[in-house]
């Protein structure tokens, strides 16, 4: 840290004392300032004159707003009104209030205007026609402090309750998009100190000063707090403000400091002895710095940032400071996808530089070509009027895309990269803030907090009469876990030159030494991990796949097929692993997979595709509890692996489309589905709403779904038939289809394993099943009509029973509703069945 022990600045007297503000135009030629009195100071940058001053204003202005053509000023009598800069007049009443103004926020493009006042809501006026207007009217309390998003997409409003609400102003009508709260002070509105959230240049973050007197960085994607600087200000912040490039943070506090902070670091980097201080302001573009204090005082302070510390400012756009940045992060969850075509824009030649000697230097800018441009008036729409590149040539980018011409054709300077599936750890979610779950599913989660140094654990069940919850501090850093009914299995990337490790931790055991540890080679990371009964199998990002058993002994390496890996799950002696296989037409890789069973070292299906619809992913992949490989894709639905133990056999089938269920046919209900688990003919998932895309905390609540396989749309009911009966058929068609899978999944189980009397007994009870639906369909046919017995005859031809009751009951059936033809039929039916006889010709 670095005091500055230059000559102290002398204030330039701007305005009564008082309350002051500043603010300056974006081209960072104006520095506009209002005060106490009726008079509006505009200052030249670099002009040591003078300022211009523009008389008969309103009295005690209390904001102040500037674009290049104009600026907005706000007083306590509740007028919000415009200048010119040209003329340096008056020119027009935005609005008025019947309170004091309290701030007043200008969208980037000059064309909204956000008026904070003493009163409930917030206005948005159009520059332009000041009859459009929008109105925010969440906040319950006066609002204190407005800020545009950088996009001016959103904005910001610190309330006087103490709640940051953010709003959406990309639609018709604002939308609050979230509620901060637990972040800023409750401050009246004339309060001396700040509670202004301001936005990262980079748009995805703002910061905010709190209650303990430090600033805390809010992510505008969750709300979620992440990088907080701490420790500079010993007494209230009054004043912030990003730098341009989002580099630096410079602060003010009643403790007579102006702070200056490195943003990525949150380290203070200068301090400046200045009191009194209420606002501060960035030039644009210049190392330099402006601000007012309350005493009327203006200061302007050329080279404020220290030779040591400038090149920070050239900087280009800096990332603001997150916790575990997304941007940042490539591996686990959080992996971006390599795009088709992506254009690297460090590989973009520069212009070739001149000679000291050269005509461009000798002539200066006066004779570049691309001053001249405008000499010739296009038009006519012809293109000849468009500007030369940075080699004198005109270009061409007044021409459409040539339709039919292969991309890599035209840029054959350009590698072109497919895209590919990345992979990623079932049952996990990526950071949040400082936390994440690492686990979640019908047993317990495993969620983690980054504590800077190190990160702390904790293991929860369920069932907390069966297992015992378990925390500990881990200094290892693990960001994957698998949970189960015998142990909790970690995995941590290499770090600080230490190798990647698995940890297994089990519940209980009969030796003294319970958990074990075994490091990678060299080179290796975790791709994903998985748990069962019997096994631990681990993919690294060199597609390995390594086998462990459950006390550490190393089983199994090989070489995984496809590639890159994506993920894997387990079952018993069987593991699932997924990986990418060769390009599609739509420049996306297939995702292959894999299924082993370990123990009798064979393979159940090798490097078959998984069936995604184009161009979408899978978000999880797990076995249900009857041991079925099932996925979950991007789309909501949820497929399940049949005959998957046959090799070439396999085929998913879709178990549910989530975006069918009967809670969304309205359509006023907006929300997603994370999967947990399949168990107990029930889909297990966590609701989530709001946009989210992963569950956080507080640990949501399970939700189930009943399997609905996607059939048929449903027939809306006729509400003027008075006397018309419910069409069973559709719904009795799904739980035929879904029994029918049901019974395949069963009789696959059993053909494989040694059945026990249980699982025979269930075999017999979903053929029962099976037949019994048929049976209900049968029933809707024979309603229905003669016309309707050919279909009836053959779901009766359907039916799984050999003992010939289920067709007597079919008889008896068409009997009730004399068909007698019918009835006939199915009695030839029975009499070939029970003679053995085909009957597959009716």
């Amino acid at each position: 840290m670095t005091t500055v022990a230059q000559h102290r600045l002398r204030g330039r007297p701007a305005h009564p004392a008082g309350p002051t503000f500043l603010t300056y135009t974006p081209n960072g030629r104006k520095l506009v300032t209002a005060g106490s009195n009726n008079v509006i100071r505009v200052y030249t940058t670099g002009s040591d004159g003078e300022p211009t001053n523009i008389d008969d204003c309103q009295e005690n202005n209390t904001a102040v707003a500037a674009s290049n053509e104009f600026f907005i000023t706000g007083s306590e009598d509740g007028t919000v009104c415009m200048y010119s800069l040209e003329t340096n007049q008056y020119e027009k009443m935005l609005t008025r209030c019947s309170l004091p103004i309290r701030d007043i926020a200008l969208s980037p493009d000059g064309l909204w205007a956000a008026v904070a006042s003493d009163e409930l809501t917030v206005k948005i006026v159009n520059t332009r026609d000041t009859d459009r207007i929008l109105f925010l009217r969440e906040q319950p309390k006066p609002t204190k402090h407005l800020s545009f998003h950088p996009s001016g997409s959103y904005l910001a409003a610190s309330c006087t309750d103490g709640i940051v609400y953010t709003y959406r102003l990309s639609t018709e009508q604002p939308e609050l998009e979230r509620k901060v709260d637990g972040l800023i002070r409750a401050l009246e509105t004339d309060a001396e100190p700040s509670s202004k959230a301001i936005w990262h240049p980079d748009g995805r973050a703002f910061a905010a000063p709190t209650a303990t007197r430090d600033i805390a960085v809010v992510s505008r994607g969750d709300g979620e707090r992440q990088r907080t600087f701490s420790g500079g200000h010993m007494g209230d912040i009054t004043a912030l403000t990003w730098s341009p490039n989002g580099a630096l943070l410079m602060t003010a506090g009643s403790d007579r400091k102006i702070l200056l902070w490195e943003t990525q670091t949150q380290k203070v980097l200068a301090r400046y002895d200045y009191a009194n201080v209420i606002d501060l302001a960035w030039h644009p573009h210049e190392n330099m710095a402006s601000f007012a204090t309350s005493d009327g005082e203006v200061y302007i302070y050329a080279d404020f940032v220290t030779p040591e510390f400038a090149p920070l400012l050239e900087k280009t756009l800096q990332l603001a400071p997150f916790i575990h940045d997304p941007l940042g992060e490539i591996s686990g969850n959080t992996r971006r996808p390599i795009i088709n075509g992506a254009k690297d824009e460090l590989g973009i030649r520069p212009k070739r530089r001149g000679t000291p000697d050269s005509l461009d230097e000798i002539l200066g800018s006066e004779g570049e070509a691309h001053e001249e441009d405008d000499f010739v008036v296009d038009d006519d729409g012809a293109g000849y009027a468009f500007g030369v590149n940075s080699f004198g040539k005109r270009g061409n980018g007044h021409f459409g895309d040539i339709d039919g011409v292969d991309p890599k054709r035209r840029a054959t300077h350009q590698p072109w990269s497919p895209r590919i599936h990345q992979s990623f750890q079932p049952g996990s979610t990526p950071w949040r803030g400082n936390r994440k779950y690492l686990c979640l599913n019908l047993i317990g989660f495993v969620w983690t907090v980054d504590q800077d140094t190190h990160h702390t654990v904790t293991v929860e069940f369920y069932d907390r009469e069966y297992h015992r919850d378990f925390h500990f501090t881990d200094p290892y850093l693990y960001d994957k876990a698998c949970l189960n009914d015998n142990g909790t299995l970690f995995s941590c990337p290499p770090t600080n030159g230490n190798p990647a490790m698995v940890f297994y931790r089990p519940h209980e055991t009969w030796t003294a030494r319970s958990d074990w540890r075994t490091q990678l080679p060299a080179g290796e990371d975790v791709t994903s991990i998985s748990l069962s009964d019997s096994y631990i199998f681990v993919t690294t990002n060199t597609n390995y796949v390594r086998v462990y058993t459950l006390y550490g002994t190393p089983f199994r390496v090989y070489r995984q097929k496809s590639s890159p890996t994506v993920t894997c799950a387990s079952w018993r002696d069987y593991v699932l692993t997924m990986g990418n296989g060769p390009v599609g037409a739509d420049g996306s890789t297939k995702l292959l997979y894999t299924i082993e069973n370990v123990r009798r070292d064979e393979v159940c299906q090798s490097e078959d595709v998984v069936a995604l619809e184009d161009g979408m992913e899978i978000n999880s992949v797990f076995f249900s509890d009857t041991g079925d490989p099932c996925i979950y894709e991007s789309t909501g639905v949820l497929l399940i692996l049949q005959h998957w133990r046959t090799p070439g056999q396999a085929r998913w089938v879709p178990l549910l489309d989530t975006k069918l269920l009967d809670r969304l046919a309205s359509g006023r209900k907006e929300e997603t589905y994370w999967p947990v688990a399949v168990a107990q003919d029930k889909f297990h998932c966590i609701i989530l709403k709001g946009g989210d895309k992963y569950p956080y905390f507080p640990r949501p609540l399970l939700s189930e779904f009943d399997f609905k396989i996607p059939i048929a749309s449903a027939e809306p009911r006729k509400e003027d038939a008075e006397d018309a009966l419910p069409n069973d058929g559709p719904r009795l068609e799904e739980s035929f289809v879904r029994s029918s899978l049901n019974l395949s999944l069963m009789e696959d189980l059993l053909s494989s394993t040694t059945a026990t009397h249980t699982q025979r007994a269930d075999l017999a009870r979903q053929e029962i099943e099976v037949d019994k639906v048929l049976l209900q369909l049968l029933n809707v046919e024979c309603r229905e009509g003669e016309e309707r017995g050919m279909k009836a005859l053959e779901i009766v031809s359907l039916m799984k029973d050999r003992t010939g009751k289920m067709i007597e009951a079919a008889g008896k059936v068409a009997g009730r509703y004399g068909r007698t033809v019918l009835e006939d039929k199915i009695r030839e039916l029975a009499e070939k069945r029970l003679m053995g006889m085909d009957d597959e010709v009716l």
